[in-house]
């Protein structure tokens, strides 16, 4: 089945001529048809268009012009990715309407080795949420369990891997948006170092904060992805060129050679299934001959209030320009230019980008900076140091993902600060600014996906790689049955 296969094996079939880009694009285009309805991964698709990019590739494979040995290959996009001619509405009702003029920087990298864009994916309202609830679009449905949230922010970008509605996805992560959804769709979610990746074409929510990165069946496909879209932007003044680039090609490290962290502060309040899923598999890589080491990452408690006081600062400055004059949605309801601001945005805005906007607004204001904002800054500072010294002792550092499994539809949604409190184990990656991948390692006893988390120092995302690849090898992938 042609849905089933990674980009990879994918690849290997376009070079041996044995199934044509078109026949790719066609056999994922009757897949979303079929149940996009029930999963509502998908929010815009253009099946013309990705059928006549498909034909231009077959032509040019069969001309022996391929621009890459995946040319042809389709791959889903979240839709605060800027796409050129494709809506990209953020989730939200204020750019329901906002067809980008331009390429983000990682489409443009991704079209040059000819990858397609095969559709625009559901995800949280700017952003903005744990679950894939906010999203003006409803929610995105877990292929493992369609009564179960697939995560957010890039719930969709998940969901449609975990479906094989797509071969691999770019999603966005600024607290865990990547690896939450790919730990609750048992899918590898990759969250590169900030900065390795241009920023440019990406809607902003929290700038410092905010990452691209793939989603994808394995190590292998993230990894290629992760090199493909990689680079220094003169368009992003954030974006650097590291001098040691990602390898397409991953060899798994030899686990006997690896120092691997394990913070104590990570297991705390964690499920019973989901602690004894990591233990089991710490458990294994100490037995074939890793030096499993106790790290203690102390500033761990104040990674939540940190996070959400710097994250709601910068979403508040940069969603100010929504103001329904240059672009977004304008109200029709107004008579003057303050009614104009006002209902543009309580129209177009929901109810947790409002809250989040008011949290930062309130965060920078005259009086509160010093007390909230400003010591929030000190935190992360601290944070950073934290990891600095962790990494002082060991390569990489092994942890649970999320405190539990998938939680059911509408369960937390009435509960900001619980949601908000299922973050803690992946925002602290966002502060520091470190590399961190997701990796499915088993089910729970409902079935469910439970992921494991590795991090690595700045810029390592060789090593996280190669010891998430030595630990993928010995896991059996995890499926869904739609049919």
């Amino acid at each position: 089945m042609i849905t089933s296969k990674s980009v990879k094996q994918l690849s290997d079939l376009l070079n041996k001529k044995e199934i044509s880009a078109v026949e790719i694009a066609n056999a994922y285009i009757d897949r979303i048809n079929k149940h996009n309805k029930t999963i509502n991964a998908y929010i815009t698709v253009n099946p013309e268009k990705l059928l006549i990019n498909a034909s231009e590739s077959d032509k040019r494979r069969a001309n022996g012009n391929e621009l890459s040995e995946f040319d042809g290959i389709p791959i889903a996009i979240k839709d605060n990715i800027c796409t050129k001619g494709l809506k990209t509405s953020c989730a939200s009702k204020i750019l329901g309407d906002f067809v980008p003029p331009y390429n983000a920087t990682v489409i443009e990298k991704l079209e040059q080795k000819g990858l397609l864009v095969l559709g625009k994916l559901n995800m949280d309202e700017f952003a903005m949420g744990s679950t894939n609830e906010t999203s003006c679009y409803g929610p995105v449905k877990n292929p493992h369990n369609i009564e179960h949230v697939p995560g957010g922010s890039s719930g969709g970008s998940a969901a449609a891997v975990a479906a094989h509605m797509a071969p691999a996805a770019l999603g966005s992560d600024t607290g865990g948006s990547i690896r939450q959804p790919a730990s609750f769709c048992g899918v590898t979610g990759m969250k590169p170092t900030y900065g390795r990746v241009s920023r440019y074409g990406l809607v902003a929510f929290a700038s410092s904060l905010d990452q691209i990165g793939p989603l994808a069946r394995n190590i292998d496909d993230a990894a290629l992805l992760t090199s493909i879209i990689s680079g220094k932007d003169t368009r992003d003044s954030t974006s650097v060129d590291p001098g040691n680039e990602i390898s397409e090609t991953i060899v798994a490290r030899d686990i006997k050679t690896v120092r691997i962290g394990v913070p104590e502060e990570y297991f705390e309040g964690v499920s019973d299934e989901t602690k004894h899923a990591l233990s089991k598999k710490i458990n294994e890589l100490d037995s074939t001959g890793a030096q499993i080491v106790p790290i203690s990452l102390k500033m761990t408690e104040y990674a939540v209030p940190a996070y959400y006081l710097i994250a709601t600062a910068e979403a508040s400055s940069n969603l100010a320009r929504y103001d329904g004059v240059k672009y977004g949605r304008r109200s029709e309801n107004a008579s003057t230019l303050d009614e104009l601001y006002k209902l543009s945005r309580s129209e177009g805005f929901g109810a947790e980008v409002k809250r989040r906007i008011i949290l930062g607004t309130y965060s920078l204001s005259s009086g509160y900076y010093d007390a909230y904002y400003l010591k929030a800054l000190k935190t992360r500072t601290c944070i950073i140091n934290d990891f600095k010294r962790a990494f002082d002792k060991v390569d990489i550092i092994a942890a649970p993902v999320v405190p539990t499994t998938a939680f059911r539809l509408g369960e937390n949604v009435s509960n900001p600060l619980e949601m908000y409190l299922s973050d803690i184990l992946t925002i602290s990656a966002n502060l520091a600014a470190i590399p961190s991948i997701s990796i499915p390692i088993a089910k729970d006893s409902k079935g469910l996906p439970i992921g494991m988390q590795l991090m690595g120092t700045h810029f390592d995302e060789k090593t996280v790689f190669e010891v998430g690849k030595a630990i993928e090898k010995d896991i059996t992938p995890l499926t869904v049955n739609l049919d």
